[in-house]
C-alpha cells in the first residue's frame, strides 16, 4: 500500500499497536505501543525520523498497547504529548482498573500530557490537516484522525481490515457501547477515505469491504452478547500470552480466576467451572492458531 508523502507506518504486532509517523520538518507519532516494547519503539521511531526532531506524540486512546511507550518516548525525545480530552481524567487519576491495566494483568508506565483534543478539532501533523473524529465503542473516549486532503483515516481500534477492537464496556455496565460502535462505523462509511491506517495490521484500501465485515461482526454481538463475552476473553488471554510467551497448563485455571476481568466475564456470561473455562479457552485458541500446547505448557504463536 503506497501511502501519501510524509506518512509512514511502523507496523507492529498485536501486543504493540502500530506507530504512525507524520513527517515534516518536525514529526508527530501517533500511538506508542506496549510498555514491554518501549525500547524497541524508541529505536524504531529514531531510525524512521532520520535526524528530524520528534515534536509531538498523540494517542488515539489510552489502552496499554497504544500508550505503553509514552513515557519512554517522552524521556528520549522530550516531545509534547496530546491525548483525547475524555482520557485526561483517567490519566490524571491513573486508576489501573479504569485503564484496564491491573484488572487485565496489563502494565503501562505512568506519563504526563501537555494538552488535549476533542471531536471536531483540527490538528496540523506531517504537512496535513487532520480532523479529530470521536470513535466510541472499543474505548469510550477514543478518536480517529482524518485527512480529507490525503484521503487517509488513522482509525486506531475503531476499524481494522478484519474487524475492530473488543467492545469491553458493553459487558461492564455501559450498555450503549455496541450502539456507539455502530455509530462510529457509520461515521467512517460517510468519509471519502482511500486508505485506512488501523491500530493493528497493515494499512488497507478496500474500506467498503472492511466495513461490511465489521458490521457483520457487530450484528453477531448485538444478537448474542455471549459471543462478545467469548471474544473479549480470547482477546485478553491472547494478549497476556503474547507478553508472557508461555504458561504451564496446570496454572491456567488459577490465572483465569486471578485476573479480575476474565473472572468477571466468566461469572456473568459464560458460567463455566475453572477447569472447563480453561479447557474451552485453550482449545478454541489452538483452533484459531493463536496458541499451541508444548508438553506441559501452553505457548503463544507469533
Amino acid at each position: 500500500m503506497k501511502l501519501p508523502r510524509g506518512i509512514q507506518v511502523l507496523e507492529r504486532g498485536w501486543l504493540s499497536a502500530n506507530n504512525v509517523l507524520l513527517l515534516a520538518k518536525g514529526a508527530t507519532v501517533v500511538d506508542s505501543g506496549y510498555g514491554t516494547h518501549a525500547l524497541q519503539t524508541v529505536a524504531l521511531v529514531e531510525h524512521a525520523l532520520q535526524g528530524r526532531p520528534l515534536e509531538r506524540l498523540v494517542n488515539t486512546h489510552c489502552h496499554s498497547d497504544h500508550m505503553g511507550g509514552n513515557a519512554a518516548l517522552q524521556r528520549h525525545f522530550r516531545c509534547r504529548t496530546s491525548i483525547p480530552a475524555g482520557e485526561a481524567p483517567l490519566i490524571d487519576r491513573w486508576d489501573e482498573r479504569e485503564l484496564i491495566l491491573s484488572a487485565a494483568d496489563q502494565r503501562a508506565e505512568r506519563f504526563s500530557y501537555d494538552d488535549t483534543f476533542g471531536d471536531g478539532d483540527v490538528l496540523a501533523m506531517g504537512g496535513y490537516e487532520w480532523r479529530v473524529i470521536a470513535a466510541p465503542g472499543h474505548d469510550t473516549h477514543a478518536v480517529m484522525f482524518y485527512s480529507q486532503q490525503a484521503r487517509v483515516l488513522i482509525s486506531g481500534d475503531a476499524l481494522w481490515e478484519n474487524g475492530f477492537g473488543a467492545v469491553f464496556a458493553q459487558l461492564f455496565g455501559r450498555d450503549t457501547a455496541l450502539a456507539e460502535t455502530r455509530l462510529t462505523l457509520e461515521r467512517i462509511a460517510a468519509l471519502d477515505c482511500g486508505i485506512v491506517i488501523p491500530g493493528h495490521g497493515r494499512p488497507f484500501g478496500d474500506v467498503g469491504a472492511a466495513l461490511e465485515r465489521a458490521f457483520s461482526r457487530l450484528k453477531g454481538y448485538e444478537e448474542d452478547i455471549t459471543r462478545l463475552a467469548r471474544h473479549v476473553v480470547k482477546v485478553l488471554f491472547t494478549f497476556s500470552m503474547l507478553e508472557k510467551r508461555s504458561m504451564p497448563l496446570a496454572e491456567v485455571p488459577a490465572y483465569l480466576e486471578r485476573v479480575a476481568i476474565l473472572a468477571e466475564i466468566n461469572r456473568s456470561y459464560l458460567k463455566l467451572a475453572p477447569a472447563a473455562f480453561s479447557d474451552w479457552l485453550i482449545a478454541d485458541l489452538e483452533r484459531a492458531g493463536a496458541l499451541e500446547r508444548r508438553g506441559s505448557a501452553v505457548v503463544a504463536r507469533s
